[in-house]
This record gives C-alpha cells, sequence and structure tokens, in this order.
C-alpha cells in the first residue's frame, strides 16, 4: 500500500483502551503534517469519548519516531502555521490538562519530538534497542514540545540539561534510570504487550472518576503549587464518594471482590 493510502496513524478500540499508532515505517515515522494532524485527532478522540478511560501510544516498524520530516513541515513550522485540526488535542498536551492517561511504548529510535512525546505520557515501557537522543541543539534550534520543564520535572535538573544540551544519544537503560521510562522490556512487541497490559490494568481495575481526579490534582500541585492540590483534597473525595462508582468501590470491599465500575 502506498503512504498515501494508508493511514499516518492507525486508531484501534480495544474495550475501553485506545491504542495509537505511528504508521510511517519506512520512514522511521518520521512526522509529516498528516500524521501531526491524524494523531492530534486521535487524542482528540481519546479525550472526548467517555467509553475511553485510557489511551496506549506505539509505533509502527522497528523505530518510534526520528522526530520531524523537516521537508513537509519545515516551512508551516518556520511560519507558526502548525496547528491542532478541529476536534483535535495536542498530542504534546500543551493545550491544558488532560483526564485520561496515556500508556507509551517505544524502541529504536526515540529523537527529539519523540521524547517529548514520552515525556508528555503518564506511564513510558521502552524496548531495550531503544536509543534516546534531545538533538534539536546541534541543529541550531532548542526543544519545543515541552522537554525544557518536562525533562527537569521528571529526570532532574542535572539529567535533563546532560542530555537536551549536548544532544548525545543515550539508552534505555540510562532512561529507565532518570525516569523517562518506568519499564524495559526485551523487544518492541513485549514492550507493546506490557503497555497495552499497563493500560488495560487501568482502563479495567480503577475507577474512571478515581483516575480523573487523581490526574486532576497531580496537574493543580505541579501548575498551582501542592497548597493548591491540599485544599481539593476532601471536597474529592466527598464527591467521588457521593458517586455510583464511590458506592460500588465501597461495596466490593465489603463484599471482598473486584469493583465493576461505569464511570457515574
Amino acid at each position: 500500500m502506498q503512504e498515501t493510502e494508508r493511514p499516518a496513524v492507525t486508531v484501534e478500540r480495544r474495550g475501553r483502551v485506545l491504542l495509537m499508532g505511528l504508521n510511517r515505517p519506512e520512514k522511521r515515522n518520521a512526522f509529516t503534517k498528516a500524521m501531526l494532524n491524524e494523531l492530534a485527532a486521535a487524542y482528540g478522540l481519546l479525550e472526548s469519548d467517555d467509553e475511553l478511560w485510557c489511551g496506549v501510544l506505539f509505533a509502527h516498524g522497528d523505530h518510534f519516531t526520528g522526530g520531524l520530516d523537516l521537508v513537509d513541515v519545515g516551512e508551516a513550522l518556520m511560519t507558526g502555521e502548525l496547528g491542532v485540526p478541529e476536534g483535535g488535542r495536542d498530542p504534546w498536551r500543551l493545550d491544558g490538562p488532560w483526564t485520561k492517561p496515556v500508556v507509551a511504548a517505544a524502541q529504536g529510535w526515540v529523537m527529539t519530538l519523540a521524547i517529548e512525546l514520552l515525556l508528555a505520557a503518564d506511564i513510558r515501557v521502552a524496548a531495550a534497542d531503544a536509543r534516546f537522543s534531545q538533538f534539536e541543539i546541534r541543529r541550531g534550534i532548542y526543544p519545543f514540545g515541552g522537554a525544557t520543564f518536562r525533562f527537569v520535572q521528571q529526570a532532574g535538573w542535572g539529567n535533563a540539561m546532560r542530555w537536551i544540551l549536548t544532544g548525545e544519544e543515550f539508552g534505555a537503560e540510562e532512561a529507565l534510570r532518570i525516569g523517562l521510562v518506568q519499564e524495559v522490556q526485551p523487544d518492541a512487541g513485549t514492550a507493546l504487550e506490557r503497555a497495552i497490559e499497563i493500560a488495560t490494568a487501568i482502563a479495567e481495575k480503577s475507577a474512571p472518576l478515581g483516575v480523573r481526579t487523581a490526574l486532576a490534582s497531580a496537574h493543580l500541585a505541579r501548575d498551582s503549587g501542592e497548597a493548591a492540590a491540599i485544599e481539593r483534597l476532601r471536597p474529592d473525595i466527598s464527591r467521588l464518594l457521593s458517586t455510583a462508582d464511590g458506592a460500588e468501590g465501597l461495596q466490593s470491599f465489603v463484599e471482598r471482590r473486584d469493583a465493576i465500575f461505569t464511570g457515574r
């Protein structure tokens, strides 16, 4: 199939989990405008569809992504015309808070904006062959997808600056050491399987209203400080306990069984 005849991003529902797959493997999944738009649309679907409770971001082929295809997107990038289509959401999650968690699986090349896609996800799994580089500094620019603050937040100042300011390559074990990824799996297949397993556990075992509230609390603490988050803790608990899922959670505890949540 010709590149223009297939989706640049595959979208598949598995129960309440949405799988979003970068699908330009012959070009190391380098981002074109079409891929950017389709991934934004997939994230928009995840956020807007109440039947979806968790997402998985992955890539087809040997590599996660080599970053932007500058031949395709360079002019739009220079003129500031790269935007998010109507109904879509920024995959780098720079357009406000999100309510649905995303688990990412990465393999092969994980370059530039690819690292920032991982930083925007909530849980990350890497294949042992993953090779990371925040390479922008060696092309006369700098990371503009969130690494300058998220990398620092999640890996610490020294670890983030070590890789942002040199653009050097590092491997999966270093990514694990600094917290860029949470698990390393033997290969791409097992990394994706593990990401789906984690996402399924969230979607099937965790209360979706609780998940959304936990994310909102973490976002509030990050953006406005711990005091703002602390102020919401007890009101949020009262609200959650008054829901059908809250009642089900308590009943499942009494009956010593897994809860069955409905998102209400």
